[in-house]
């Protein structure tokens, strides 16, 4: 019976992902016809690209204006260039704007498997109905629609979400050297993505101190009873950690776990002192600073696009009852939160000019309506900052801890706000909520095609133009 429904999973699975990549591949012929010259960044990604091509590698014919590694490039010459020995095809065709692209879709059917293969190793396999809850769940979040539009363009994301998302595969099933050198790759497709070697680092950590934890507390309940006064429980944990950090042997066999991440993390460290900063090329415009608001804009991007697990009126009846228990501490951290507000808000140029991108508007017509909106919506951020937490409550403390510390490493520095920089962190998130129902999934998943659909059309057929420029414009995420 098992071997039967694992063949049958395996056959959900082969149908959900052809029927995925043909939908793909008849949008990407929409996109290729309504979208014949690069858009956008890809003025500066597919030039380069082609320029690697021609096996034009020099620093001279690197393009200024581009800010991450070349990954992307490199992974696309090896690629295309095959097609030119295996078809006897023309450099022209294969380094072509139309092959350069079809590369992320090519990244979008491994992101397919590997969000599948995620499911599988972090979801329990426990119920009749999971197999279905996962497929599903692979399917609404291979086509989360953020995501899902940079696969038609020559983007980034795609690639780099692919290479992060095996890392910590790899990382899961023990293989920590490969794990890392996958993280190097992810690197070289977004600097920020060493994050996340860092957070397989943290999950490696998160896991075995669970571990030790749990027997912790098991021996402390068998000795004698709980400890009174404030914070006991707080303070136990702290003193576990301090203890373990300085536990010669409990560090010496995670130091054998994790040397692969802390290598990558020294490389990291020399490409930075080397470069003189994170970003390579145009460093005017992609200047860090400490932007803490990206943190709450995350929290609400996150309860917007995971309402049917996140959005319930118990959830809203719990938020507002732990908040009046708890009001002095709730009060706190609203003040907290509107000091932050306050101090960090920083609007970049390119948010306020690019009347292209969705942020724009979001901008515009909600945080630019009155200056007070910012902090009004602060118990929006609060509700949503604990919406998302509660949600994986069901993952320890120290697996906690690591993900939100990465998420705030990626987010925090980045001073532009853009949705595509929220990518990673969500389909993150995503993958440890635990599995929802089958209905509150489908529902999900019509919410992210209606998006689509929506973005797709504006994107495809309600171009303008500027006053000062003959160039046809797209809206876009």
């Amino acid at each position: 019976m098992g071997a039967g429904m694992a063949q049958l999973e395996g056959y959900y699975f082969s149908a959900a992902l052809s029927c995925t990549f043909l939908v793909s591949c008849l949008l990407f012929s929409a996109f290729s016809r309504a979208l014949r010259e690069p858009y956008m960044d890809e003025i500066f990604h597919l030039p380069q690209a082609q320029r690697y091509c021609e096996g034009r590698f020099s620093l001279s014919q690197w393009d200024p204006m581009i800010t991450t590694l070349p990954g992307l490039y490199l992974v696309s010459v090896g690629v295309v260039k095959p097609a030119t020995w295996i078809f006897g095809w023309s450099e022209h065709v294969v380094c072509s704007i139309g092959m350069l692209r079809f590369v992320n879709l090519l990244f979008s059917v491994g992101n397919f498997y590997l969000l599948y293969l995620l499911f599988r190793k972090v979801q329990p396999r426990h119920k009749a109905a999971s197999s279905v809850q996962r497929i599903l769940s692979t399917v609404t979040l291979a086509v989360f629609p953020t995501l899902y539009f940079f696969n038609f363009l020559y983007y980034t994301e795609a690639g780099s979400l692919f290479f992060t998302l095996f890392a910590y595969l790899m990382c899961l099933y023990g293989h920590h050297k490969t794990s890392a050198l996958l993280g190097f790759c992810g690197f070289m497709f977004r600097q920020t993505n060493i994050a996340w070697a860092a957070f397989c680092a943290g999950s490696v950590l998160a896991q075995r101190l669970a571990e030790a934890w749990k027997a912790e507390l098991q021996k402390k309940r068998e000795e004698r009873p709980a400890a009174r006064g404030p914070c006991p429980e707080l303070r136990r944990l702290l003193r576990f950690v301090g203890a373990q950090v300085l536990a010669a042997k409990a560090l010496g066999a995670l130091l054998r776990l994790t040397w692969p991440y802390a290598l990558l993390g020294g490389v990291f460290c020399v490409f930075v002192a080397v470069n003189g900063g994170v970003v390579v090329g145009d460093r005017s415009s992609h200047e860090a600073c400490l932007h803490v608001p990206q943190l709450f804009y995350f929290f609400c991007f996150t309860l917007a696009f995971a309402w049917p697990h996140l959005l319930s009126p118990g959830r809203a009846r719990a938020f507002l009852g732990l908040a009046w228990r708890r009001r002095l501490a709730f009060c706190a951290l609203a003040l907290l939160s509107v000091f932050l507000v306050w101090r960090f808000t920083y609007a970049h140029k390119y948010l306020l000019a690019d009347n292209r991108h969705y942020t724009f508007y979001v901008w515009k017509r909600v945080f630019q309506r009155h200056a007070a909106v910012k902090y009004l919506l602060v118990p929006v951020y609060l509700f949503a900052a604990w919406s998302v937490a509660d949600s994986l409550k069901a993952r320890s403390v120290f697996w906690n801890c690591a993900f939100f510390a990465c998420v705030a490493a990626v987010t925090v520095p980045q001073k532009l706000l853009e949705f595509r920089y929220f990518i990673l962190p969500y389909v993150m998130y995503r993958l440890h909520l635990p599995l929802p129902p089958t209905s509150r999934l489908a529902c999900e998943l019509g919410g992210y095609v209606l998006v689509n659909f929506l973005t797709f059309h504006l994107f495809l057929n309600k171009t303008f133009q500027w006053p000062n420029s003959p160039d046809v414009q797209r809206f876009m995420w």
